[in-house]
């Protein structure tokens, strides 16, 4: 009697545990992903714009940054033939959230150095909905003196201008989506124009076949001079990525490189209709290590 106990007992045990597992395996899937999402965009710079996304430890990225004359005819080859402006930067992953930059552009001799701090990070279950980064830099206008007032006046701290942005984004599927609120301050201006500005930027991308993508920015700048209509800036091309590079085509309605002359000294508007108002350009981003 009590060896068939026994053993109906331990047929017992094995069956629930028979039933037990399988369960416990269901409430473990059924555990919120809380993984980082894969990076809403290809590389740290969108356009014109920085992104949330940041070099890894250690990592080093090169980046050249190519803007045509604007667009006129034939003669000019629409713009290729024209001045050009160009900027050569270099970026480190100091860690896998901190990053900072030195780059060199052709007009006005500016030299930036430039930093980003990634603060929050997306998840697969959206237990945090967002990734939010927050970038600066500040900027030497290396050029003679004389572009500086009068001799008497002139002070090296009259070159400076600084940039403070924080950058929001989401990704949902194939397409990313993020907000900028900008606070630029420039040092020394001409008269008639502001020391303080303000402006709000949106960008976009959207894959669309394997590592292509097509990229959109929008600045609405917030603050305007007396002396200067200020018009928004609009970009928009495509975006091919390999494994160490990222190559990104398009036009708009801008030259200037550094983001806060661009937000703040635009004068071409994107809704004139004026063919002449827009630029070709191209970005490579070129991962080193």
């Amino acid at each position: 009697m009590e060896k068939r106990y026994f053993t109906r007992l331990s047929a017992g045990l094995i069956l629930l545990f028979a039933i037990s597992v399988p369960g416990l395996q269901a409430q473990d899937e059924e555990q919120p992903d809380n993984r980082p999402i894969r990076p809403p965009f290809e590389t740290i710079s969108l356009i014109d714009n920085q992104t949330t996304v940041n070099l890894y430890k250690g990592s080093l990225q090169f980046e050249i940054s190519h803007r045509f004359d604007e667009i006129k005819d034939i003669s000019d080859l629409f713009g290729i033939y024209g001045s050009a402006n160009t900027r050569l930067a270099l970026d480190y992953g100091i860690t896998d959230r901190i990053m900072a930059g030195f780059g060199t552009t052709r007009d006005y001799k500016l030299q930036d150095f430039e930093w980003k701090i990634s603060l929050l990070t997306q998840t697969r279950s959206w237990s945090m909905p967002l990734s939010l980064s927050y970038y600066g830099n500040m900027v030497i206008d290396a050029r003679s003196k004389d572009n500086f007032g009068p001799e008497d006046q002139y002070k090296f701290a009259h070159r400076m201008s600084y940039l403070t942005q924080a950058i929001a984004s989401i990704k949902t599927g194939k397409v990313s989506f993020q907000v900028i609120p900008s606070f630029a301050w420039f040092n020394g201006v001409e008269e008639g124009y502001n020391n303080m500005n303000f402006a709000l930027s949106f960008g976009a991308r959207a894959q669309v076949l394997g590592m292509s993508s097509i990229i959109l920015e929008y600045d609405q700048p917030l603050t305007q001079h007396e002396a200067l209509e200020v018009k928004p800036n609009l970009s928009f091309g495509v975006e091919i990525g390999t494994s160490t590079h990222s190559f990104r085509i398009f036009v708009s309605n801008y030259s200037s490189i550094i983001k806060q002359y661009n937000l703040f000294y635009n004068t071409n508007d994107p809704w004139s209709g004026e063919i002449g108002d827009f630029h070709f350009g191209f970005n490579i981003s070129v991962r080193l290590r």
